[in-house]
């Protein structure tokens, strides 16, 4: 009997430094080893600020991962900023993505790729999720990603939050997380 070749998806996030880009990764990769799968979350950044561009990996796996470089032919982008459209070239950063979903109040439309969106940042200032005045996305990010690319199951990824967060904050991130998983549109 043939043995099915094993599934292995990989993804990138683009971001911006405070959005919280790594820890979307961190969590859905927690999510994905809640439900028996293997993860990897691959941060890429040096000494970046707030508000550049930091870009995130992610591999998901029913097998173990022997990989350990950097993602190349990501079968998904979700872009935590529709600004940074206007800035990368997704056809030369990730020809391979078909799937991808954007942080937009209104829908986004990119050649023949599947397009998603979210509105994560009112979400975010919806409930007080902010920082230094940056509202901080990655929960409401995280859970649409898991959604969309059907990485993990919402319970999946609120389960895996209880590692990040605590009280109130864990609270405003769980509903965060709710409020995108409804709210993410094809467009």
């Amino acid at each position: 009997m043939d043995r099915a070749e094993p599934l292995l998806r990989e993804y990138l996030i683009l971001s911006r430094g405070g959005q919280g880009g790594v820890t979307a990764s961190r969590i859905l990769a927690t999510a994905a080893v809640l439900e028996g799968k293997y993860a990897q979350a691959i941060p890429q950044f040096g000494a970046e600020r707030r508000g550049a561009i930091v870009r995130s990996y992610l591999r998901i796996s029913d097998e173990p991962i022997k990989r350990h470089s950097r993602v190349k032919q990501p079968v998904g982008v979700s872009v935590f900023s529709a600004r940074i459209l206007e800035l990368m070239d997704l056809n030369s950063i990730a020809p391979t993505a078909k799937r991808v979903l954007v942080n937009s109040s209104k829908p986004v439309h990119l050649g023949d790729r599947e397009v998603f969106y979210v509105d994560a940042t009112s979400i975010a200032l919806e409930l007080n999720l902010v920082i230094a005045g940056w509202p901080v996305v990655n929960t409401a990010m995280a859970a649409a990603m898991a959604k969309v690319f059907e990485i993990a199951s919402l319970d999946s990824i609120l389960e895996a939050m209880k590692n990040f967060f605590h009280g109130k904050l864990l609270e405003a991130n769980l509903e965060a997380a709710r409020r995108a998983w409804d709210r993410v549109r094809k467009a």
